[in-house]
Parts: structure tokens; C-alpha cells; sequence
């Protein structure tokens, strides 16, 4: 075949690869068809050496360029899958099936690491909002006299530092999801007033004293029993009520064991990908022993475990690997 063919095959099996045709038959037509046919550029022998390093340069600039962007989307739009086959498991996605069309609002219980944003972001991804924002906030990370400002906002002079005007998570979220992680961290006086936003779909900058409508769902989260914050007078009753349409419980990882081999795999895959490395096997015996580990920070902690094998161990993660690794000594 000649370079035009070559190209055209070329291209149709990897198109992001940059190609460069170089020819000493060629005129005006030929370079445009080239092109035409997606080529990067066009060089007529005999070469410019330096024409032809700037034009590699510049390939080799595109090909990053394409490759971070290729990357960049895929973080921010995927939402990464719910691995397991466990009863849990299965019941917590029939759930999300059911729930996420709905505007009903969710409260998301159980331990850090067991997964509850990934919940929020499911029920946000196969909502009717799922084009709208999800914007996140973290309770338990905003000092207790920043809260109210971070959600609601605040106007320019309305407390010492505010030097300029602030559009709160709740306008941030409108006609998109809201999810407050850690609700059960957030202070009294948020509480009343998120009470409010939830009531009456209304809320008021710090500072201001003009009622602003939002179209907000809420999905909130806590690793606390908010019944027994309620008894303690942390919790408001009615809040937890108005959260708690829906409540899912997420089960710890040393409560569906069965998950555990499922998501070594995934993890052995991903991570390898992330690396730019083949995937590494596992042999059976280490995989038991996995099972069987007491999973304190549930499957946050079984990605840190997955990637330090992945780095440490040979090209077959073994029990010894496990046991030299993973294990307590």
C-alpha cells in the first residue's frame, strides 16, 4: 500500500496516534489529501531538519494534550461502579433504582469508608437532575461559625471577613442534588435553618434579609446514630425526619465478605490502569486471606491495601506478600 492507504488503516485502528507523512512524490494536492485524511502534517523530502523536529515537538504536544484531556473527562464524569453481589449490595442498588427518579430525600447511614458518597452520587446520576450540579459539603470539615455562610451564603460586610458577596451550596446546588456529608457534625443553629431550606424551599444569606427560592434535593450522609444525637440534644428530631424519606444503610466491608474478592479485582485493574502497568494476579491463598481480614476502614481501606501490594509484591501478589504487608505483626 501507498502512505495515503497506510494512513487511512493506521488511523482506523488507534485514531489519537499523531502520523506524519513524508514524501518526495508529493505537490499541493497530495499534502491536502493527507491532511484531509488525518494526517498531522505534511513534510516533502528532502526534510527541513528543524521543520521536522518542531513538527514532532508539536505532535508529541497534541498527543499529551489529548491523552490528559481523555483522562480529566473520564474523572469527571465517571462515577465509579458499586462492586459486589452480596444480598446488601443488591439491595442497596434496587433501592437506588427505585428512589433516585423521585425528589424524595435520602439519609445515606453507616461507617467512613463503606462507600455512602458513591450512594449519593448513584442516586444523583440516575435522578431526573442527573444534568444539574451535585455539589458536596463536608459538615464535620467547616468550623461550626463558617457553616451557615458555606450553605447559605453571606453578603459583603455581614461579619468581619466577608470582604465580597457569596453565593452559598444551596443556591450553588439549585435544580441540581445537594450532598451534606457528615449532617451529623453540623451545628444546632445550621440545623434550624436547614430545616427551614427544606420546609419552605427558601433560604437567606448571612447578613441579608431577601428570602431566595431554590430548587435543591437534598441527600445527606452521617456514620452517627442520629436517634441517639437526638436523645443527646445534638440532633434536631424534626431535621432527622424531614432528611430521613429514605434511609439506606450501607453494611461495613467485614458485613458482606463475600464483595471482598470482587473488589480486589476491580482494584488490581484500575490501579494497575492509573499506573500505565499490567494488571498483577493474585493466587488463591491470598485472596482467602483478604476475605478474612478485619476491614476497620471497610473498602477505603482495601484500595490502600490492593495499591500497596501493587507496588511491593512481584508479578503474583502471594500469601506471603499478604502476610509481609497486610497483616499486623
Amino acid at each position: 500500500m501507498d502512505g495515503i492507504e497506510f494512513l487511512e488503516k493506521a488511523r482506523e485502528i488507534n485514531s489519537d496516534v499523531p502520523i506524519i507523512v513524508i514524501s518526495g512524490h508529493g505537490n499541493i494536492e497530495t499534502a491536502v489529501e493527507a491532511v484531509k485524511k488525518g494526517a498531522f502534517d505534511y513534510i516533502s523530502k528532502p526534510p527541513d531538519l528543524n521543520r521536522m523536529l518542531i513538527t514532532l515537538r508539536n505532535a508529541l504536544d497534541k498527543q499529551t494534550l489529548v491523552t490528559e484531556t481523555k483522562v480529566l473527562k473520564k474523572k469527571a464524569s465517571r462515577v465509579q461502579e458499586m462492586v459486589g453481589n452480596s444480598a446488601a449490595i443488591k439491595k442497596i442498588k434496587d433501592t437506588i433504582e427505585k428512589v433516585a427518579p423521585t425528589d424524595a430525600r435520602v439519609l445515606i447511614t453507616g461507617e467512613n469508608g463503606v462507600g455512602k458518597e458513591l450512594v449519593a452520587r448513584w442516586i444523583h446520576e440516575k435522578s431526573n437532575r442527573s444534568t444539574g450540579p451535585m455539589v458536596e459539603v463536608n459538615c464535620a470539615a467547616i468550623p461550626g461559625e463558617l457553616i451557615e455562610s458555606e450553605l447559605f451564603g453571606h453578603e459583603k460586610g455581614s461579619f468581619t471577613s466577608a470582604i465580597k458577596q457569596r453565593i452559598g451550596k444551596f443556591e450553588q446546588a439549585n435544580g441540581g442534588t445537594l450532598f451534606l456529608d457528615e449532617i451529623g457534625d453540623m451545628s444546632l443553629g445550621a440545623q434550624a435553618k436547614v430545616l427551614r431550606a427544606l420546609q419552605e424551599g427558601k433560604i437567606t444569606r448571612v447578613g441579608a434579609d431577601k428570602d431566595i427560592n431554590v430548587d435543591v434535593r437534598v441527600v445527606a450522609a452521617t456514620n452517627k446514630d442520629l436517634l441517639k444525637e437526638v436523645e443527646e440534644k445534638n440532633f434536631r428530631l424534626d431535621l432527622y425526619h424531614r432528611l430521613g424519606v429514605i434511609i439506606v444503610h450501607v453494611p461495613s466491608l467485614n458485613e458482606r465478605r463475600d464483595d471482598v474478592p470482587d473488589l480486589v479485582e476491580f482494584y488490581l485493574d484500575r490501579i494497575a490502569a492509573e499506573y500505565g502497568q499490567p494488571k498483577k494476579m493474585i493466587d488463591k491463598d491470598a485472596m482467602e486471606l483478604l476475605s478474612n481480614y478485619n476491614w476497620t476502614g471497610n473498602i477505603r481501606e482495601l484500595r490502600n491495601v490492593v495499591e500497596r501490594l501493587i507496588i511491593l509484591s512481584g508479578k503474583t501478589i502471594t500469601k506471603e506478600d499478604v502476610n509481609t504487608y497486610v497483616l499486623p505483626k
